[in-house]
């Protein structure tokens, strides 16, 4: 599905009433769920891929044992607010490869601004700040893979 297509239906389904709305075509499936004042959501599952999902889920519980040491070494240096990743995907801190990143260590944000983009499925997810404060340390590694709750930033 196209990337303008799909940002199309995501806007379209922010300024409707509309709560959940699953499109399916010949190269694949779309869900995009709204909750309450939480983010939109949007899947995408490719219909002819059915069997590659339990041949890439089997590494992932390998591959969260060391981002879950990362965690536990990162967690007791933190000292304010932790922003976790909301999903599994791939952290980027910038919009573009040669792009400025969002934010360095020692920038002042507020509650809003966009810290980073994780993709997930080959749609960019951008994650953003929780809370207003100064960037203390980021944690996540550019292009590297997040796990679901891996601290990304502190806050302070």
């Amino acid at each position: 599905m196209d990337l303008r297509k799909l940002k199309t239906l995501i806007d379209l389904v922010s300024e409707s009433n509309v709560s959940e709305l699953e499109i399916t075509e010949a190269e694949g499936k779309v869900r995009i769920v709204k909750a309450g004042q939480a983010p939109i959501q949007a899947v995408y599952a490719p219909v002819a891929a059915p069997m590659a999902a339990p041949v890439a889920a089997a590494p992932a519980p390998a591959a969260a044992a060391p981002t879950d040491a990362a965690a536990g070494a990162a967690a007791p240096t933190a000292t304010g607010f932790v922003v976790k990743s909301p999903m599994v995907g791939t952290f980027y801190r910038s919009a573009s490869p040669g792009a400025k990143a969002f934010v360095e260590v020692g920038a002042q944000v507020k509650e809003g601004d966009t810290l980073c983009i994780i993709e997930a499925m080959k749609i960019l997810n951008e994650i953003e700040a929780e809370k207003t404060g100064t960037v203390t340390q980021i944690l996540g590694e550019n292009g590297q893979a997040v796990e679901y709750g891996q601290p990304l930033f502190v806050i302070e």
